[in-house]
């Protein structure tokens, strides 16, 4: 009887001390594969893959030491079906229930785009590209789908002048689609501080939007904004023509840097602010909230011209007259469209 009870102590004792042992290997197994290491890995979890597949990922990939002790532990957790697919910023250097924890969370690596005021559609483009944001031609035809357009609320065929400029922080796996629709987003969430103002005046969104878009391509000046809103409402409202160069070279494709006088002549071209009277037919760029609120609240002025100074901001005349002097004293010299 002794004996047994002897044997049963002994039978316990190793039973607790191989628990034990599998704890600390476990929890070994747990345990930074790098310990100290600051190493940042872009680890990508594919959509579809289950627990095991992502913990073997990690494994092969060095930010975790042991992918069956990864497995445990996010059953465990109750995890098995909780991670998110994307792409994270990982590190050796992280526990492997940190590791889990984050893929858990959906925290997926983003990358900073800054689309600047008076970006173009095109240019947005071009540089969601550079960032393996989107791809260039696709999301071009995203921003020329008319239907798409609609559906966002936009009261136009393109969705030039409505991808609201803005510093964004957007992850790799997302459609052309989808990014547009962030853009799209910001736009009307920039627009409803501008919509009770917007009422105010006799020009619609579309046409607000356009006109914006001509006061950000003018002027970097935050303070001329209304004044430049000013001159071109100003010269809708007696029949003038605008004659602003943006518009033109918007409607020049591939246009080369130099605005000729033919390309003021070219009656062509649909954006030729020269020829045509009125706005053009839509947004060159992405205006900022400043430059739409500028055109609901414009600068009160008689002022009908304005010319560069060569140094970012522009001299403004009443008259005819005052501007052809201010012309002949800031642009006398080489400054006229060639041939």
């Amino acid at each position: 009887m002794k004996r047994a009870a002897v044997m049963l102590g002994l039978l316990v004792t190793v039973s607790v001390l191989a628990v034990a042992a599998g704890w600390i290997y476990f929890a070994t197994q747990l345990a930074p594969a790098e310990p100290g290491s600051t190493e940042r890995v872009a680890f990508r979890a594919e959509g579809g893959s289950g627990l095991r597949q992502i913990a073997g990922a990690l494994e092969a990939s060095g930010i975790i030491r042991n992918a069956d002790a990864a497995v445990l532990l996010g059953r465990l957790r109750g995890w098995g079906s909780s991670l998110k697919a994307g792409e994270y910023d990982l590190s050796p250097g992280q526990p492997a229930e940190e590791v889990l924890r984050v893929l858990v969370s959906g925290l997926v690596l983003t990358y900073t785009a800054v689309l600047p005021e008076g970006i173009r559609a095109s240019e947005i483009a071009a540089r969601l590209a550079e960032l393996g944001l989107a791809d260039r031609e696709e999301f071009l035809e995203v921003i020329d789908d008319a239907e798409f357009a609609r559906s966002l609320g936009v009261p136009a065929d393109s969705l030039e002048g409505y991808l609201y400029p803005e510093t964004y922080e957007i992850p790799n796996d997302l459609s052309a689609t989808e990014v547009a629709r962030i853009l799209v987003a910001q736009f009307n969430d920039a627009w409803g501080d501008i919509e009770p103002g917007a009422r105010e005046v006799e020009l619609s969104k579309h046409q607000i939007v356009t006109l914006a878009s001509i006061v950000e391509k003018e002027t970097a000046a935050p303070d001329e904004r209304r004044l430049i809103a000013a001159v071109f409402l100003n010269r809708l409202r007696k029949g003038m023509r605008l004659e602003t160069d943006p518009t033109v070279i918007y409607g020049i494709p591939n246009f080369d840097g130099n605005l000729r006088r033919r390309d003021l002549q070219d009656e062509s071209n649909p954006y030729n602010t020269y020829q045509i009277a009125g706005l053009p037919p839509g947004p060159i760029a992405s205006p900022g909230a400043e430059a739409l609120r500028a055109v609901v609240e414009p600068a009160e002025t008689e002022y009908l011209y304005f010319v560069s100074r060569n140094d970012g901001t522009h001299e403004f005349s009443r008259t005819y007259r005052e501007h052809v002097n201010a012309v002949n004293r800031y642009q006398r010299r080489g400054r006229r469209p060639s041939e």
